[in-house]
């Protein structure tokens, strides 16, 4: 029997600074979306795969918390530069992995990047705080680390988001467990390896490779202390329930059904462009992509231009894969079901093949117009290069259509008009709002996070909210002067 050489090495856990072999664990088969390959194995590794990861941590964390702050980021200042040069690299293992164009690709590294500049600046940003409260009397305020936490991270992402959190609290002082997407574990044992070679001590961060297992003994683990989550906000509900109950700390991000609302006085060429792109950008799998355009009053020339702007996205060349075999089945049966209800297909995206990767995951860019609200593709989050197009006489119609979705990730307006602009970003119901602009993602130190049931807990999981979520509040009171006047104070 011939045996089939993998294009990766089977991938392992990493615990202590060390690539490790998962326990008794079965593996899965890891493809390659763009053309269908076998690439690489991925262990689904066992609770006391995680365990031993954990006791890795707790292990390094107190070397690790009495580090300096302004020796910590020296050592994520070469990790930035690491980063730089490894950009090819990088970039290529999340195409590979995930399907994305190389352009995509390599937008991601630029944005983690970014990412680990913020996390430079930390120490310019938790300065503590001190106040003589009475004669002699002093009151101090640190920020402490809590210990070992974790990280989940989804597919869409396997490069960008791991750096929404590794940054941030290794500086912050906490040591890490990071369990990546079992679809796309490539790129997370290479961010390990970059780090290590930038100089961070072994156990500080620790991967642990596996699918729902890992997940529930990551939320049950009573030493990890706080966990992020990025995925759908069906997982999201379970994990941040299971996680509090364990009484940790938890953000949980979850899906989106981000709305743009275009208006007739809206500028056709940008806003045409910035649908088409909002829509198809990542092959539709981001949480940010703007699913569901609302047209306010008589703007079908502005839908014409928009699907000429569609048409020049091609598959293979400017669009990427869908992640997966049933991902393509499930984003086309969301197509066929719209057209069913009675919606009209304007670029239809089904069937689509790339020559020479006939075996890949793609969906072509697809605009259904006259959905209802009623209707599953309305209010489910579709997750591919597919816009749907509501109808709203008004503009308070258009607002009551985005405000009536369970999700709150993001809204966008497209208009000419200041108080138009204003009225909206006053009254939709999500946590980032954009003006022209159809992935309206904030930028560092700005935090990314929406409302309602895109993002569950307390903080954003970026920027200067997530320092609240991974330090905790040290208050210390001191008197020196026996000889002060003592009062209620002191």
């Amino acid at each position: 029997m011939e045996v089939q050489t993998l294009k990766y090495p089977a991938i392992r856990n990493y615990v202590a600074g060390q690539l490790t072999a998962a326990t008794q664990a079965p593996t899965l088969e890891v493809y390659s979306p763009l053309s269908g390959e076998l690439i690489s194995t991925v262990p689904l590794s066992t609770a006391a795969d995680l365990d031993a990861a954990v006791q890795a941590a707790k292990a390094a964390f107190p070397a690790w918390a009495a580090v300096p702050i302004k020796e910590k980021v020296q050592i994520f200042y070469r990790y930035k530069t690491l980063l730089e040069h490894h950009m090819h690299t990088l970039a290529g293992l999340v195409r590979e992995e995930n399907g994305k164009t190389y352009d995509e690709a390599r937008a991601e590294v630029e944005k983690a990047i970014e990412l680990t500049e913020f996390a430079c600046s930390m120490p310019q940003l938790i300065q503590g705080e001190i106040l003589e409260v009475s004669k002699g009397v002093e009151c101090r305020i640190e920020r402490k680390p809590l210990g070992v936490v974790a990280s989940i991270a989804p597919f869409n992402f396997p490069n960008m988001v791991p750096h929404w959190t590794i940054p941030n609290a290794l500086v912050l002082g906490n040591c890490l467990v990071l369990k990546p997407s079992e679809q796309v574990p490539l790129s997370a044992i290479k961010i390990a390896e970059l780090l290590k070679e930038a100089g961070l001590p072994n156990g500080v961060l620790n991967i642990v490779n596996g699918d729902r297992e890992i997940v529930e003994a990551i939320c049950d683990h009573p030493d990890i202390q706080a966990v992020s989550f990025v995925g759908s906000t069906k997982i999201a509900k379970v994990v941040y329930r299971r996680a509090t109950a364990n009484l940790k700390r938890c953000v949980a991000l979850g899906g989106a059904k981000n709305h743009l609302l275009v208006l007739p006085d809206a500028q056709p060429e940008m806003t045409a462009s910035n649908v088409a792109a909002s829509m198809s950008g990542c092959a539709g799998q981001r949480c940010m992509a703007g699913s569901t355009m609302v047209a306010v009053g008589g703007v079908d020339h502005i839908i014409s231009k928009l699907v000429e702007e569609a048409k020049k996205i091609v598959p293979g060349q400017n669009l990427g894969s869908v992640i997966s075999r049933e991902a393509k089945a499930r984003i086309e049966q969301h197509i066929t079901d719209a057209e069913a209800a009675g919606a009209t297909i304007l670029l239809d995206g089904r069937n689509t093949q790339v020559p020479g990767h006939e075996a890949g995951y793609y969906v072509g860019p697809t605009v259904i117009d006259h959905v209802t609200p009623d209707m599953a593709i309305a209010k489910e989050e579709v997750f591919g290069p597919v816009l749907a197009i509501l109808r709203a006489k008004t503009l308070d119609e258009g607002i009551a259509l985005e405000n009536a979705s369970n999700y709150g990730n993001a809204a966008a307006v497209f208009t000419q008009s200041g108080s138009h602009a204003r009225y909206v970003m006053e009254h939709a119901s999500a946590g980032m709002i954009g003006v022209n602009i159809g992935v309206p993602v904030p930028r560092e130190p700005f935090s990314f996070g929406g409302w309602n049931e895109s993002k569950f807990g307390a903080c954003d999981i970026t920027g200067k909210s997530s320092i609240e979520f991974w330090t905790q509040l040290k208050k210390t009171t001191t008197k020196w002067n026996p000889e002060s006047r003592t009062n209620w104070m002191s």
